[in-house]
Formats: structure tokens, C-alpha cells, sequence
């Protein structure tokens, strides 16, 4: 089952997506520390992530997929925001510096081909960022949370999908150790988990963060064709 975007806005107001997007923020942000100038794309449901950049990139758009809808953001300025179809975004080749996926991946039944088209409106060298869940984790077997809705992965269903899509992983981590209860004496406690989690490297974190950059092969020129001299028959002789 996939959500809605008023599923989605109405769990990032409550205390426990306030945490978790207080958590993520932070790994998305050690991952980026610089986007100045460049041209950022949230895809799926990423507005939570993209408020820090919008003051640093040259431009950014929210793209949210038509099965899930779309918002208005950001609320107190012209939108940025489009309902569009994951497989058909409504950008030029190579045009974006840096793509942030979030409720993207999980949500789609076209995975393949949504990063082939993340593939086709990224520019040369650019980068891609995928919040995913994680297979192995507490969030994607509870289905109080978006991240336990559609199709958590594992490590290496994301290696597979990626490459098939000619992306290379070039970063790896985890966030969310916290398990995703609501009482708000719990949730205080959320930095400490992450620094536990983290420190240990234990396997059930709610997401996977992978970060990917986009593979251009370099065209091999043909070589001219070599000329090959005649080759004249001999004749025999007379009679022969």
C-alpha cells in the first residue's frame, strides 16, 4: 500500500516526524555540506529535506508522483512544486546537479525506470541521493510510519537497481536506530540511539542513505577503415 501526500505531511507534523526528520536532515546535510550554485530536485515526498538548501542552490523543484499528489511548497512563496509521472519527468537532459529521493523508491512500482529517468535529467558528474528503508530494520515491519509502506530493499537490491540503471554508489549509511514509538519521552533519547547505532554499526536501522553519481561512458572513436592493396592474380601459363 502506498500513501497519499496527506498521509505523509500529516506524520511530519507529529512528534515522532519531527524527530525523524530532524535525524535525517542531519545525515542528508553531512552528506551535502555545499550545493551553492547548483540545481537540486526532491523527488516523491522531499520537502521536508529541501528548506536548508533553498537559500544555497541556484534553483530547486519539488516533483511529486501523480499516485501519491502533490502540496504546495513551499507554503509562503510562489510553488515549487509539480505533480508529475516518476518515469517521465518534465525536465531537459542533464539538467539537474543533484537529485534527493525521499518516499520515492519504495513508492513506485516502476523502480527501474524511474532512475533511468533521474539518469536522463542529470547533468555529467552529478549525484543522487536515495532514502530508502531498510529491509532489515525495526521502521519497515511497522506500518505506523511511511517508511514501513511500499517496498523496503536491502543493501544489495539497491547495488543492483542502481547499477542496472547506470548509477555508481559511491556512499553508504544508515539512520533512524530509534525505533518508531510516539511516547515523547522516548523520543528524547533519539540522539543517543543514533550515536549508539552508529558507533556499533548495527544492522537495524530504519533507512539506508546511498549516495550515487551517474555513470557516462566515454564514446571510443572508430578508426578509419585500413586500405587493403589489390592482390593480382598470377595467370598461368599459356594452355595451361
Amino acid at each position: 500500500m502506498f500513501l497519499d501526500v496527506v498521509d505523509l505531511r500529516n506524520f511530519y507534523s507529529q512528534p515522532l516526524g519531527i524527530v525523524a526528520r530532524r535525524l535525517l536532515s542531519r545525515a542528508i546535510r553531512t552528506r551535502w555540506p555545499n550545493t551553492r550554485g547548483q540545481a537540486l530536485v526532491g523527488l516523491g515526498y522531499a520537502t521536508p529535506y529541501l528548506g536548508v538548501f533553498r537559500d544555497e542552490v541556484e534553483r530547486t523543484f519539488a516533483l511529486m508522483p501523480s499516485r501519491q499528489g502533490v502540496v504546495k511548497w513551499p507554503t509562503a512563496s510562489p510553488s515549487l512544486a509539480a505533480l508529475v509521472e516518476e518515469t517521465q519527468l518534465p525536465l531537459p537532459d542533464a539538467s539537474a546537479d543533484r537529485v534527493l529521493a525521499v518516499h520515492a523508491l519504495e513508492m513506485t512500482i516502476h523502480a527501474p525506470d524511474m532512475l533511468r529517468e533521474v539518469w536522463r535529467v542529470m547533468a555529467a558528474g552529478g549525484r543522487l541521493l536515495l532514502i530508502v528503508p531498510n529491509r532489515r530494520g525495526i521502521w519497515a515491519r511497522m506500518d505506523t510510519t511511511p517508511f514501513g509502506h511500499g517496498r523496503p530493499f536491502s543493501r544489495r537490491q539497491l547495488v543492483e537497481l542502481l547499477r542496472e540503471a547506470q548509477f555508481t554508489p559511491v556512499g553508504w549509511s544508515e539512520a533512524l536506530w530509534l525505533p518508531p514509538l510516539t511516547r515523547v519521552p522516548f523520543l528524547r533519547t533519539a540522539v543517543a540511539w543514533e550515536r549508539v547505532g552508529r558507533t556499533l554499526s548495527l544492522p537495524f536501522a530504519g533507512v539506508h542513505i546511498v549516495e550515487a553519481t551517474k555513470q557516462v561512458w566515454r564514446p571510443i572513436p572508430a578508426r578509419p577503415a585500413r586500405k587493403l592493396a589489390p592482390v593480382l592474380a598470377t595467370a598461368g601459363p599459356a594452355g595451361a
